[in-house]
C-alpha cells in the first residue's frame, strides 16, 4: 500500500513494546521451545497481546497508523544527565534476554512498524512521534498505563490501559497525580521515582508536591518562593535540593525533539503477510496460535514439528504441598522432637527469615525446617507487636521460644558435617547464623543444583523453581509485608501468617533438592557442582563477613577534587565554546558542536537534535577537537564522582566501618562472580581518577594489602584449548604475546617494534575471545573498517587453529544446546540454532563461554583452595575480582602469603586438568588497594 500523507483524520495508535513484553513474561508461565530449549514464554504472551490488538475492531477509534515502541539499550541520554539514573534497576532475567530480538522480528511478522533510537527511551519516541501526529492535525493513543507516560495526554492525545481496557484523559491524570497532565512533571520531579532512581525531592511524595504545585503554579515559582513556605522542614528540603529537583525535572521530561528515522505516513496500517506470519509463529513453535492466525486469514497452517530435549526433567511425583502438614514450633519439647527427626534422617532444608536482605544488619525473625516432603514447621523468634513500647523499642510478640536457647539447640545440627543442610541461596542463611556464632557444616544449594544444571537457560530464584519443576505458586512475599512505602518488615507480619510462608519456603527447597539431585548425575555436571559450586558458599561467606576497610574522609576529598575538577573543566567548555551553556544538555551541546562551530558528522534526526553520545564525542576527539574531549572528561568524573566516591560512603557499614559487598555465584552464566551492593568489580583502572578511587580501600593498621592477579588467562586457555603452537610457545618461554603476535602477523621483528603495531596486536589477541567484528576493531584502533577487517582475516590466516576451534565450538552448541568449560561445567546455549540479529550474539557467547568459563573455574578452584593454605597465616581473602584476588595479612606476614597464594592460583587447574601452558600470576602488597594492584 502507499503510504498517504498523515494529517487530520487520521489516528496513530502508539503501543508500548517494552511494557507488552514485561507484561507477558511476568503474567505466563515459563515456557521454552522444545526443539531446542529456547525461551520463548514472553515472545508468546507478546505474540498473543499484539494478535488481539490487530484483530480488535476498535470501532470508531480504529487506528489508520500505529507502531510498536522499544526501549533500544538501558543507558540513555539521560545518564549523561544523571549516572545514577535506572542505576537500581535489575539486570533483565537471563531467559528473557534472549527473547528481546525475537519481540522486535515478531513485530514485524504482523507487518506492525517497529521503532527503537539509540541512546533514548521508548517513552521520548513515543512522545515524539504524539507530539508530531498531534501537530499535524491528527489523533494519538498511547497503548500503556505507563504513568511516566501521562504529562503527554492532552489536545489530541490519550492513553489505554491494555490490560483494563480504560482510556485516560485528563481527568483520570489528575485523579492519579493531584494535577493536569500539564504540571505532572513538575510533581514527578519533586517526588522523584525509587524505581528509576530519580532524586527528587527527600521526603516529599505525590500528594504532597500535587499541594504545592497547585499552591504555587508551577515548580520553578515553587523553587524561587521556597522561603516563604512555613512549615520548616518541608522549606529547608526544598531549599537544599533545588538544584537536585531541576535536575529530576530533566530525568522525567519526555524529549519531543527525539531524532526519528521515516514519517508519520510510513506507520499507515498494512494486513499482515500470512507467509511471513506464519512462517515465524510455526518456527516459534505456537501451535495453537499458528492455526487460530491460518484460520483467521484465510491460509493454511504450516506444520509445526519439535522434539523435547533429552534432558527434559521429568515431571515430579509426589503429593501437592498442603500446610496442613505445617507446625508452629513455641515449646523446647517440640523443638527437641525436630531435632531428633533432623539427626535420625541425616539431612534438614532450613531457611531464615529476616529483617533485611542485608546480611550485615539484618534481625533474625525465624527459622523454618523440612525433614520429609510434607512436613516442616517454622520456628518464630523475633516477632514482633505492631506499637511500640513507651521508650521506642519494638515488643516482642508473646509465645516464641527465646533465640539464644532455640539457636543453642540447633547449633550441634548445624555444625555437624553428619548432617546435610539443604538451603536456597545458602550463603544468606550461614552469614546469618555465622553472625550467631554458628558455622554451618555439609551444605547443599538449590540454586546452585540448578545453575549447574541450567546456565544460560533461566533464573535460579526459588518461586522460578517451585513453578517450573514442582508446578507450584509460592506465596507471594508482598501479600505478607505488602510494597512501596506501605511495606513493613518480616518481623512485624503476624506469626499465624508467616509460618505457612516460611514452611512452605522449606519444604519446596527439599522437595527441589530431591528432583535436582538426579538430574546433576544424568546431564554430568555433579562434578561441576561439588567440585566448583557448593564449595564457594563458605568462602565466599566469610570474605563478605570480612569486608574490606573505606576511608571515607579520603573519598569526601575526592568527591569535592571531583567537583572541583568538574567545575574547572565547565568553565574550559564554555570558553571553548564560545559561550554558556548546560554541560549535561545533549541537545545543547549538539547545537554548540554542530550548527555554532559546525563540526562534521552530526548524526541529526527529522526534528533536528543532534546525537551526543560518547562513540560520536570519541571520533570527534580523535580528529583534534578540544570541545568534546573536555565533554568527554566532563561526563567521566561526573561519573566517578555519583557512582562512587559519593556512593561508595553510603555502603559503609556502621557497625564494622568496612565495606561488605555480595558476591552472586549464580550472576554469569560463565561462571564469573558478580559483585553488588555495592559493585566493587567495576572500579575503573584505566584512568588515573579511577585508579585513585581504589586509594581510599585500605589495610588496618600494622597489615597490607596484597593483590595477586592472573596474567593474560583467557589468552592461556585459548592457546590450549585451541592447541595453538606459536602462542603456547611463546607462553612457555615468557615472551611478551602481544609482540609476538604482531611479529607472526606482520612479519616485523619483535626488537624495537612500532607500539602502534604492537597495539593492534593486542587489540585482536584479546578481541578475538570475544568475537570482535571488524567494525568494532575499527572503532577500538579508530582504523577504517577495511584495514580492521583485514587485520582479522590475517590473524586467522596465521593462526587457523584459532577459526577450527570457533567452528568447531559452534557446531557442537549447535548439535548439544550447551558447551562445557575443561572442568564439565555446562552452560546452555539456548539462542545458538535461532536465526536473525540475535544469531551473531549467540555464536560469539558460545565461542567465548568454555574460555571465560575455565578462567571463572580456575580461579574458583583457587578460592576454594585457599583458606586452608592461608590457615596459619595472619591474612584473610577479602575481594575477587575477576582474575584478581585481593588479601589482608600482617606487614610481618606479606612474604609467606605471596609465595602461599601464587602456589595454589598458579596450581589452581591441577589434577582436573594439566594445562599444556603455564599459569602466572603477578603479585603486589601496599597500604591501599591502588598500590597493591
Amino acid at each position: 500500500m502507499t503510504p498517504t500523507s498523515f494529517g487530520k483524520g487520521c489516528h496513530l495508535h502508539l503501543i508500548d513494546g517494552s511494557a507488552f513484553i514485561f507484561r507477558a513474561y511476568h503474567a505466563l508461565p515459563p515456557l521454552t521451545r522444545k526443539s531446542d530449549g529456547l525461551p520463548v514464554g514472553a515472545v508468546a504472551g507478546f505474540c498473543n497481546m499484539l494478535w488481539k490488538y490487530v484483530t480488535d475492531e476498535h470501532g470508531s477509534d480504529a487506528p489508520t497508523h500505529a507502531a510498536v515502541i522499544f526501549d533500544h539499550s538501558s543507558k540513555t541520554f539521560r545518564n549523561e544527565i544523571y549516572p545514577a539514573y535506572k542505576a537500581n534497576r535489575p539486570e533483565p532475567p537471563e531467559d528473557l534476554r534472549p527473547q528481546f530480538p525475537l519481540t522486535r522480528d515478531a513485530t514485524r511478522a504482523f507487518n506492525v512498524s517497529c521503532i527503537e533510537t539509540e541512546g533514548y527511551e521508548a517513552d521520548d519516541i513515543i512522545a515524539a512521534l504524539a507530539c508530531q501526529a498531534r501537530d499535524a492535525g491528527g489523533s494519538v493513543t498511547i497503548v500503556s498505563s505507563d504513568k511516566d507516560l501521562m504529562q503527554l495526554v492532552g489536545d489530541g492525545v490519550r492513553m489505554l490501559d491494555p490490560i483494563k481496557g480504560k482510556l485516560i484523559g485528563p481527568e483520570e491524570v489528575a485523579e492519579k497525580f493531584g494535577v493536569g497532565p500539564d504540571r505532572v512533571i513538575d510533581v514527578q520531579a519533586l517526588a522523584g521515582d525509587s524505581v528509576d532512581n530519580v532524586p527528587g525531592a527527600p521526603g516529599i511524595g505525590i500528594k504532597t508536591a500535587a499541594q504545592l504545585i497547585n499552591e504555587y503554579g508551577d515548580l520553578e515559582t515553587l523553587l524561587e518562593r521556597a522561603s516563604e513556605i512555613k512549615q520548616p522542614k518541608r522549606r529547608q528540603t526544598l531549599i537544599d535540593h533545588a538544584e537536585q529537583i531541576r535536575i529530576s525535572k530533566r530525568l522525567v521530561t519526555l524529549d519531543c525533539d527525539t531524532p526519528l528515522e521515516g514519517s508519520l505516513q510510513d506507520l499507515e496500517i498494512r494486513d499482515p503477510d500470512p507467509d511471513a506470519l506464519l512462517g515465524f509463529l510455526a518456527d516459534m513453535e505456537f501451535r495453537t496460535l499458528t492455526a487460530r492466525v491460518a484460520e483467521r486469514l484465510g491460509a493454511e497452517a504450516p506444520a509445526v514439528t519439535s522434539a523435547p530435549p533429552s534432558s527434559a526433567p521429568a515431571a515430579p511425583e509426589l503429593p501437592a504441598i498442603d500446610h496442613a502438614g505445617y507446625q508452629t514450633v513455641t515449646e523446647m519439647a517440640a523443638l527437641g522432637d525436630w531435632i531428633a527427626a533432623i539427626t535420625e534422617a541425616g539431612q534438614v532444608a532450613i531457611d531464615c527469615e529476616t529483617t533485611s536482605l542485608d546480611e550485615m544488619q539484618a534481625k533474625l525473625v525465624g527459622i523454618s525446617l523440612a525433614v520429609v516432603p510434607g512436613r516442616a514447621c517454622y520456628i518464630p523468634v523475633g516477632h514482633v507487636a505492631g506499637s511500640d513500647d513507651l521508650f521506642g523499642q519494638a515488643m516482642l510478640v508473646e509465645g516464641q521460644l527465646p533465640q539464644d536457647q532455640v539457636l543453642a539447640a540447633l547449633k550441634p545440627v548445624l555444625e555437624d558435617p553428619a548432617i546435610l543442610k539443604i538451603g536456597q541461596n545458602l550463603k544468606y542463611d550461614w552469614k546469618i547464623f555465622a553472625r550467631h556464632g554458628i558455622r554451618m557444616a555439609s551444605l547443599a544449594d538449590t540454586m546452585l543444583m540448578s545453575y549447574a544444571l541450567n546456565a544460560g537457560s533461566h533464573n535460579h530464584g526459588m518461586d522460578e523453581l517451585a513453578e517450573r519443576y514442582l508446578g507450584h505458586k509460592c506465596i507471594p512475599i508482598k501479600e505478607l509485608i505488602g510494597s512501596g512505602k506501605s511495606q513493613i518488615t518480616f518481623d512485624r507480619v503476624a506469626i499465624d501468617k508467616a509460618a505457612p510462608y516460611a514452611a512452605e519456603d522449606a519444604e519446596i527447597t527439599l522437595r527441589l533438592y530431591d528432583h535436582f539431585t538426579p538430574m546433576l548425575s544424568d546431564q554430568r555436571v555433579t562434578t561441576a557442582y561439588e567440585l566448583l559450586e557448593r564449595p564457594m558458599i563458605p568462602v565466599l561467606a566469610d570474605m563478605e563477613l570480612a569486608g574490606i576497610k573505606v576511608d571515607t574522609d579520603t573519598l569526601k576529598r575526592m568527591s569535592n577534587a571531583f567537583a572541583q575538577k568538574m567545575a574547572a573543566l565547565e568553565d574550559e567548555i564554555h570558553e571553548l565554546a564560545g559561550e554558556k551553556f548546560n554541560v549535561g544538555s545533549p541537545k545543547q551541546l549538539g547545537e554548540i558542536l554542530f550548527d555554532k562551530m559546525s563540526l562534521a558528522g552530526g548524526k541529526q534526526g527529522k526534528t533536528g537534535a543532534y546525537s551526543t553520545s560518547a562513540d560520536v564525542l570519541e571520533d570527534l576527539a580523535a580528529e583534534g577537537h578540544d570541545l568534546p574531549a573536555r565533554i568527554l572528561d566532563w561526563r567521566q568524573i561526573s561519573k566517578l564522582k555519583s557512582t562512587y566516591t559519593d556512593a561508595l560512603q553510603t555502603h559503609v557499614d556502621p557497625d564494622t566501618g568496612r565495606v561488605h559487598t555480595s558476591y552472586s555465584i549464580t550472576g554469569a552464566q560463565t561462571g564469573r562472580l558478580a559483585s553488588t551492593d555495592p559493585n566493587l568489580q567495576n572500579i575503573p583502572v584505566r584512568t588515573e581518577e579511577g585508579r585513585r578511587i581504589r586509594e581510599a580501600f585500605l589495610a588496618t593498621p600494622g597489615h597490607r594489602l596484597v593483590s595477586l592477579d592472573y596474567s593474560q588467562i583467557e589468552l592461556r586457555i585459548l592457546a590450549h584449548v585451541a592447541d595453538i603452537p606459536a602462542l603456547k610457545q611463546a607462553f612457555l618461554d615468557g615472551i611478551d604475546i602481544h609482540a609476538m603476535t604482531a611479529s607472526q602477523m606482520f612479519g616485523v621483528p619483535v626488537e624495537g617494534m612500532d607500539p602502534m603495531i604492537r597495539r593492534r596486536a593486542k587489540a585482536i589477541n584479546f578481541g578475538v575471545i570475544y568475537g570482535i567484528s571488524g567494525f568494532g576493531l575499527s572503532r577500538n584502533l579508530r582504523i577504517p573498517r577495511a584495514e580492521a577487517q583485514a587485520f582479522i582475516d590475517t590473524y586467522f590466516q596465521r593462526f587457523p587453529e584459532i577459526r577450527a576451534y570457533m567452528d568447531k565450538t559452534v557446531a557442537d552448541a549447535k548439535q548439544d544446546g550447551h558447551v562445557r568449560t575443561l572442568f564439565g561445567r555446562r552452560i546452555n546455549t539456548p539462542g545458538i540454532n535461532q536465526s536473525g540479529p540475535a544469531a551473531g550474539g549467540a555464536r560469539r557467547a558460545a565461542i567465548n563461554a568454555p574460555i571465560q568459563g575455565a578462567a571463572a573455574d580456575i580461579i574458583r578452584r583457587a578460592m576454594i583452595r585457599m583458606p586452608d593454605a592461608i590457615r596459619d597465616l595472619p591474612a584473610r581473602m577479602l575481594l575477587q575480582v575477576h582474575d584478581e584476588l585481593v588479601f589482608e595479612v600482617e606487614e610481618s606476614a606479606v612474604d609467606d602469603l605471596i609465595a602461599a597464594a601464587r602456589r595454589i592460583m598458579e596450581g589452581a587447574a591441577e589434577p582436573a586438568v594439566k594445562l599444556n601452558v603455564p599459569l602466572v600470576v603477578d603479585a603486589g602488597q601496599g597500604m591501599n588497594w591502588a598500590e597493591a594492584h
